[in-house]
């Protein structure tokens, strides 16, 4: 028997499962916020150069237009339906304000903004751009935010999952919460953009920590049957976290307010998290057995099961993790994910899917303002549409399969992304479309990964695969904020990047190896025997298909539930 059953019989999905579920996934509404938050936060407002005071007849024409005088002193842009954002004339040309004028402007000798920038207040009212002044020249600094961003939580991967494999989920998850509440909050007193970067680094290295740990303990105290179930309802907290934080955003509108809004709540996931209970298999396999012994009673008496307090003994407990404590004796490192020809090729094509879905993905998310709608109700629009994206996805995954699935999915996101480059900036209601089609198939892509990941590698060294192909999603988040400034070559320039990288991991999704309704692989050997089209070690002779495909299924929902958590 396994640990599952042992689980089952403290009372299944019961009383503490769904206070522990619920304590766990409650603070992934702002997980979602944490991601995004540089859309808002670092918002670009309207703008154009600061006119001088200095000039005679500035103060003259304040009674009238000063839309209409402004002509006078900054030069229209390229599309000649709004003013320059980066130039203003070198001198005032009030001649410009004449009717029937006839000057040339393309000859009128313009300069940069030498006396800074005026900012509309409309859509923001402050932002770290209009802080600190981060466009024109320094627009780059607005992307390397997200970036520095991203890169933390890709550190937070690295360091975090060490350190939780040392000390546990549990005090690693307290310790994250309480380094987002702290940092995350010292945002909001930052006087420079070094040192707003420094906080943003560091709260991307604890938001790593909460979901590296918080889905572990989910997982671990989750029983086999309801894993599916779970997982699908937790999944959805990032969904509605997106649409939360659009409606925070154009409440508040101010970058420090909305800051300390979305990282302050974490004061209390770290409060009550001190109630939750450790993973008895990572007290078990640590050696503190006794731990693990006095936490599944305390868990047996929350469930109604007092009589399991009786029952359980570490002689009971080891019996139900004999397995795992087997596979923990053989140490296999990253090097195992590329060592064999059947691991290397899946591992190579994770690694290409990983990367272009969150590339894609992110690329698409932290760019709103270029639709030309308002950037709140784009959050709005893109947050509601991964809740038909996600079932469409595993309608897809049950009668299609896990390699045509992945493959579709990124193909069709790179259509849409294709697609609207080609529609005139003046069709906003035509672009909006496609942009949210195209992000509903990223997310599905995101939704089908995580499962099909988890039923690729084997489970001696599952864990360590999925943390491989999940850097390697945080590097293509890191990437897709750098791109953006590509738009500058040329404007289409970033959608033909993130669309080519989902055409080419598509290609790579084919040539992964189909798992629908196939047996989970225990070790690399099953991964190799299976490639080579040889019987799986598992399958015992003369053993009926409805058996086989009854054990399949099976093991197949057990990692379900706990892919389901996707982003």
């Amino acid at each position: 028997m396994g640990f599952s059953e042992l689980l089952d019989e403290m009372g299944g999905f019961g009383r503490y499962q769904w206070l522990h579920v619920t304590l766990i996934s409650f603070p992934g509404l702002l997980m979602a916020s944490q991601n995004l938050l540089n859309n808002f936060v670092s918002g670009t407002p309207g703008h154009h150069c600061s006119v001088s005071t200095n000039h005679s007849l500035w103060n003259l024409t304040q009674q009238v237009d000063q839309e209409d005088v402004l002509k006078a002193f900054i030069p229209m842009d390229a599309s000649g339906t709004r003013l320059d954002r980066c130039r203003r004339y070198v001198t005032p040309q009030w001649e410009l304000l004449t009717a029937n004028n006839s000057v040339n402007v393309s000859h009128l000798p313009t300069e940069s903004c030498a006396d800074g920038w005026t900012y509309e207040s409309s859509e923001f009212r402050a932002t770290t751009v209009s802080e600190w002044d981060l466009v024109c020249t320094r627009r780059p600094l607005k992307q390397m935010i997200q970036t520095v961003y991203m890169g933390g939580v890709l550190a937070g991967a690295v360091v975090y999952g060490g350190l939780s494999d040392r000390f546990g989920r549990r005090s690693i998850l307290i310790w994250s919460y309480l380094q987002l509440g702290v940092l995350g909050s010292c945002c909001v007193l930052s006087q420079s953009y070094s040192i707003y970067c420094m906080f943003r680094f560091l709260s991307g290295m604890a938001v790593s920590g909460i979901i590296l740990n918080s889905v572990s303990l989910k997982v671990e105290w989750i029983p086999t049957k309801t894993r599916t179930l779970a997982g699908t309802l937790t999944s959805f907290y990032f969904t509605f976290g997106q649409m939360l934080l659009a409606g925070l955003a154009y409440w508040l509108r101010d970058w420090r307010k909305l800051q300390l809004v979305v990282c302050a709540p974490h004061f209390l996931s770290f409060a009550f998290s001190w109630w939750l209970a450790e993973s008895p298999r990572w007290l078990v396999l640590r050696g503190r057995s006794q731990d693990a012994l006095k936490t599944l009673r305390r868990v047996a008496l929350i469930n109604g099961k007092p009589k399991m307090t009786e029952k359980l003994t570490l002689e009971v407990l080891h019996s139900h993790m004999s397995k795992e404590m087997e596979c923990h004796r053989k140490t296999l490192t990253a090097y195992d994910l590329l060592r064999t020809p059947g691991m290397r090729r899946i591992s190579v094509g994770l690694i290409a899917v990983w990367f272009s879905t969150s590339f894609a993905y992110y690329g698409l998310a932290m760019d709103l303002q270029k639709f030309g709608v308002s950037i709140y109700v784009m959050q709005l629009i893109f947050g509601a549409v991964d809740f038909p994206s996600k079932f469409v996805a595993l309608a897809m995954l049950t009668f299609l399969g896990r390699r045509v699935t992945q493959a579709l999915c990124l193909l069709m996101s790179a259509l849409f992304i294709f697609a609207n480059t080609l529609v005139p900036t003046d069709m906003q209601v035509v672009r909006t479309t496609l942009a949210c089609l195209g992000k509903a198939f990223t997310s599905a892509s995101f939704t089908t990964v995580y499962l099909y990941t988890g039923e690729l590698y084997p489970t001696i060294i599952r864990q360590t695969g999925m943390g491989l192909v999940s850097t390697m999603a945080r590097v293509g988040s890191m990437a897709a904020p750098a791109v953006l400034i590509l738009d500058e070559v040329f404007p289409a320039l970033p959608s033909v990047v993130y669309g080519g990288a989902a055409v080419l991991a598509s290609g790579f999704a084919c040539l992964l190896p189909e798992t629908l309704n196939a047996p989970l692989p225990d070790t690399i050997q099953d991964v190799e025997e299976r490639w080579s089209g040889k019987r799986h070690a598992g399958q015992k002779e003369g053993s009926s298909e409805d058996e086989q495909v009854e054990l399949s299924l099976k093991q197949v929902k057990e990692v379900e539930g706990s892919g389901l958590n996707a982003l």
